[in-house]
């Protein structure tokens, strides 16, 4: 399955601010679970503030019309089950009926919690973006994984990923070589953190309004589709 990347984070969300607590980490819920209104002022100390940006910084390229009304930001592992398990049975019916018909858009951040593996992999996804390939190599990640720390993802065969998908090597090595990336995936991290979770995949779906429904796991396409079809009824 190979996504066109859209390369730019469309208009309309607001800088926003949860003010409401989440529920459970594996808790679902078609009621949004928290809040956003305008962003206060910067706090001086206390918990990290969760703002627009804890969603949106630090992720891939928007798939999908960057004008969807609904926005969905998974939280993954490149070497987790269950995300492999999300990407095979549930991703291609999000793709079909909701992104390719613009009523959605996704962007997906890293959350490597797995071994030094998952961190080589997020980092060689983000380096195909530098070539408008982060999809397509998202999708390589998920069509070839066989388990966690097993060496599918080792730095050979991450190159092989490369080239199977006409990826400028050169351009490639320099960008694993130095790790271009290593900084926005550790901000990716803290920004999972700061919203609490402590396992992959986890999701959050914003709203037209500005609410936001957090959905833990691997849960199945009907899950995703009464949420979405609900908040494009307002």
């Amino acid at each position: 399955m190979i996504h066109a990347p859209s390369l730019a984070i469309g208009a309309g969300i607001a800088s926003v601010v949860i003010i409401m607590a989440f529920l459970a980490f594996n808790t679902v819920n078609d009621k949004p679970e928290l809040i956003v209104a305008p962003t206060p002022a910067i706090q001086e100390s206390g918990p990290a503030k969760i703002t627009a940006s804890t969603f949106l910084e630090n992720g891939s390229p928007i798939l999908g019309n960057p004008n969807a009304p609904v926005t969905l930001i998974e939280f993954g592992d490149y070497q987790c089950f269950f995300c492999n398990k999300f990407f095979h049975e549930t991703e291609d019916s999000i793709l079909k009926n909701y992104i390719e018909t613009g009523k959605v858009k996704v962007i997906f951040k890293d959350f490597t919690i797995i071994g030094e593996d998952s961190v080589a992999a997020a980092n060689a996804a983000r380096c195909a973006s530098d070539q408008e390939k982060f999809w397509e190599y998202h999708d390589t990640l998920y069509n070839h994984w066989t388990g966690e720390n097993n060496g599918w993802a080792s730095r050979d065969n991450l190159f092989q990923f490369a080239g199977d998908l006409g990826l400028d090597i050169d351009e490639f090595s320099k960008c694993m070589t130095d790790s271009k990336y290593a900084q926005s995936i550790a901000k990716s991290n803290q920004d999972a953190r700061d919203l609490g979770l402590t396992g992959t995949p986890a999701f959050f779906i914003i709203g037209p309004d500005n609410k936001i429904t957090k959905i833990g796991g691997a849960q199945p396409y009907d899950v995703f589709e009464r949420i979405f079809d609900s908040e494009l009824k307002k």
